[in-house]
């Protein structure tokens, strides 16, 4: 027996290839040497930035006693989450509905038929804050695993039975509707009582940045100019700008705040986040004009690419939170807090001082250990010499450079790659920079090389890639729908056809392989392999839901191309927003901006010119920078057959010209940017 982890792809798999503990990867070789043992399964979940994942790896997976102990009573299953949402997704809600709670690392008993009895999250190494130790835990499961084996059988039995039927379906005979105006009005009233008027975001501690629900507020604004809708946005956006959750430094967002002021960061930083917030802030600029939004939405975007790229052009799944703090000691935030002295160090004492009034560093520190989190309060001391906070930042970013870096998961995750994708695309547009556009059209090179492959007629992905191979991990309904997402963006921004085609070839194998007869989705395939259940979730958690991802991606190439099956699939999708917007608004932002889109049309913007000609330029770039929500921008040269929205549109009076729709029917032509501008106000 030997740990099977060394010849595995993901990083964090790897991290453990050296534990004394006889890891195996999930496949079925492991359950069927569980049966022929008559042992249970431990399967552990987490992933490679997770800091308790590492925790309980130093404290019980690399201690040989516990270790000898597991390996002679268990079979032991390590799984990344990040590679298998679909296990993940399965036994997190069984591990939720058990212990009303959720979290990684993920420690659940399993039956050699992947049946779940006992389950928990992080078990410290001997008794502690009146958790048990996880030894405690392993004698206790195999205890009752060998005298009381009938209720275990029983216990499972139950479980699975419930999680199989938990799937979604709409009522027979009815007819899944979309949000109208009442319900994004009921959803938006559920979020001003949820807003805190103080600090910014939703709810209290710990506090994650509402990415998705900022768009759907972005779009609700757009369409019908609530203030309040824009005020809640831009509160918050400033208040994470300015807390230390955002990285004053070198960019980037950590993942949340573990109080509800921003101030102290659960510091690894992911990519799907940092995507996703690009996205919002430079919506939130295209909205209001803000320069505050306008820096951190470059920021992050610079972020990215110097960050979290990697050598085939893709994009890195997360920067670890843990790193060594110079003496030898891995501590959560050491490669990004400071100390007054080590200011000093850095800049001289004047300077210092301006630091720590700048940056909120404080002598007792605000994090640990007299370490304080770069934060921007806003001090009040009128204006601040730039020239020299410039010089401020660069030295201490230099500074920081020489310190040991966090550990880097260089997985590529196709739909996280699909959100750069978007973010960057747009970005770059917006900003002039066409270097950013590069970047992301690099990575959907990638993901078209590495991640797809046509089989049985249909174009098949990959979940991930690392170093430029596939995995086995077969893609999920959100890699489909956010690379679609990521395409479209592209297209709209390049006008290369390509990207559209791409986009209605993944949305075809999610309408054949992903969407049930009544218009549900699921998370999986229907060719996928079989668990205990087949995961279903409609509810946007850290980033879109597949399901809601799936429905705008639709929404958009229905826009395209006229495809009355897309529209009709989008709008069926968009019935559970209905039913839960509402009630958890917070939990389906992308679902209610995606609904925002679908009741602005969402318009349709053709803008017909020859390549090059600086007409044809002026008029996409304003058609871009329409705040519409959910607008579809085609380019193209006059007489273009395809897609659809270009069809038959021509030059007006031998000028480039932009046509507005909504579902195809058109507005006159205008070949001034003002007037384009405002038609897609209207």
């Amino acid at each position: 027996m030997a740990n099977r982890l060394g010849s595995e792809t993901s990083p964090y798999l790897l991290q453990h290839a050296d534990n004394p503990v006889h890891w195996w990867p999930w496949t079925d070789d492991a359950f069927e040497e569980a049966r022929r043992r008559d042992v249970p399964v431990l399967l552990s979940v987490g992933y490679s930035s997770c800091h308790w994942c590492h925790v309980m790896a130093h404290e019980s997976f690399a201690d040989e006693g516990t270790a000898a102990y597991l390996n002679a009573h268990f079979v032991a299953v390590k799984v990344d989450r990040e590679e298998r949402p679909d296990v993940d997704a399965v036994y997190m809600e069984a591990v939720q509905a058990a212990t009303g709670q959720g979290g990684w690392p993920m420690t659940v008993f399993l039956t050699p038929a992947g049946e779940p009895f006992y389950f928990g999250t992080y078990f410290p190494p001997a008794p502690r804050a009146g958790m048990p130790g996880f030894r405690q835990v392993l004698e206790g499961v195999h205890g009752a695993w060998e005298e009381r084996r009938g209720e275990v059988d029983a216990v499972a039995a139950r479980v699975a039975g419930e999680l199989a039927g938990r799937t979604i379906a709409y009522a027979e005979g009815t007819e899944p509707h979309r949000p109208g105006e009442a319900e994004l009005a009921d959803a938006l009233l559920g979020l001003t009582r949820d807003f805190d008027a103080v600090r910014g975001g939703f709810g209290g501690a710990p506090k994650f940045p509402p990415s998705m629900v900022l768009e759907f507020l972005l779009r609700h604004y757009a369409r019908t100019g609530a203030e309040g809708a824009l005020q809640m946005v831009q509160a918050t956006c400033e208040a994470m700008a300015r807390g230390g959750i955002y990285d004053q430094l070198g960019g980037g967002f950590a993942r949340y705040a573990v109080d509800a002021e921003w101030v102290v960061p659960h510091f690894e930083k992911m990519l799907y986040d940092n995507a996703l917030l690009c996205r919002v802030y430079a919506h939130l600029w295209r909205a209001t004009g803000s320069g505050l939004a306008r820096r951190v939405a470059l920021e992050i975007a610079d972020f990215l690419v110097r960050e979290l790229r990697t050598g085939q052009g893709g994009f890195a799944s997360a920067l670890d939170a843990d790193s060594d703090d110079g003496t030898g000691r891995h501590r959560e935030g050491a490669y990004y807090v400071w100390t007054p002295g080590e200011l000093r160090a850095v800049l001289g004492e004047e300077d210092a001082e301006l630091a720590m009034r700048y940056y909120g560093v404080t002598p007792q520190g605000t994090f640990e250990e007299g370490a304080s989190v770069l934060q921007l309060p806003d001090v009040g001391e009128g204006p601040v010499d730039a020239g020299r906070i410039a010089s401020v930042r660069e030295r201490l970013l230099a500074a920081r450079e020489g310190r040991p870096r966090p550990g880097r998961d260089d997985k590529v995750v196709a739909a996280w790659n699909g959100l750069a994708i978007a973010a960057l695309a747009e970005t770059g547009a917006y900003f002039g920079r066409p270097d950013l556009v590069n970047a992301a059209a690099a990575a959907g090179d990638l993901l078209v090389a590495v991640h797809t492959e046509h089989r049985g007629g249909q174009l098949r992905l990959a979940r991930t890639s690392r170093d430029g191979t596939a995995s086995s991990s077969t893609g999920v309904l959100e890699d489909y729908a956010s690379c679609a997402e990521g395409f479209h963006s592209l297209y709209a921004v390049t006008g290369d056809t390509a990207w559209l085609d791409l986009a209605g070839l993944l949305l075809d194998t999610v309408l054949d392989r992903f969407t049930a007869p009544d218009g549900t989705l699921f998370d999986t395939a229907d060719d996928a392999e079989r668990l205990i259940r087949r995961p279903q979730d409609p509810t946007d958690g850290a980033t879109p839901s597949g399901w809601t991802s799936a429905a705008g991606a639709l929404l958009t190439h229905a826009a395209y191309t006229g495809g009355a099956r897309y529209r009709e699939a989008a709008e069926r999708a968009l019935g559970v927003v209905g039913a839960l917007g509402a009630r958890a608004p917070r939990f389906i932002g992308w679902g209610l901006a995606v609904a925002e889109a679908a009741l602005d049309g969402p318009r349709e913007v053709a803008v017909v010119g020859p390549e090059g000609d600086p007409g044809t330029a002026e008029l996409h770039r304003t058609a871009l920078l329409a705040a519409a929500p959910g607008a579809a921008v085609a380019l193209g040269a006059p007489g273009a057959p395809e897609p659809a929205l270009l069809a038959g549109r021509g030059l007006l009076d031998g000028r480039p010209a932009a046509y507005v729709c909504r579902h195809f029917t058109c507005t006159a032509p205008t070949a001034d940017p003002e007037s384009l501008a405002a038609q897609l106000r209207q």
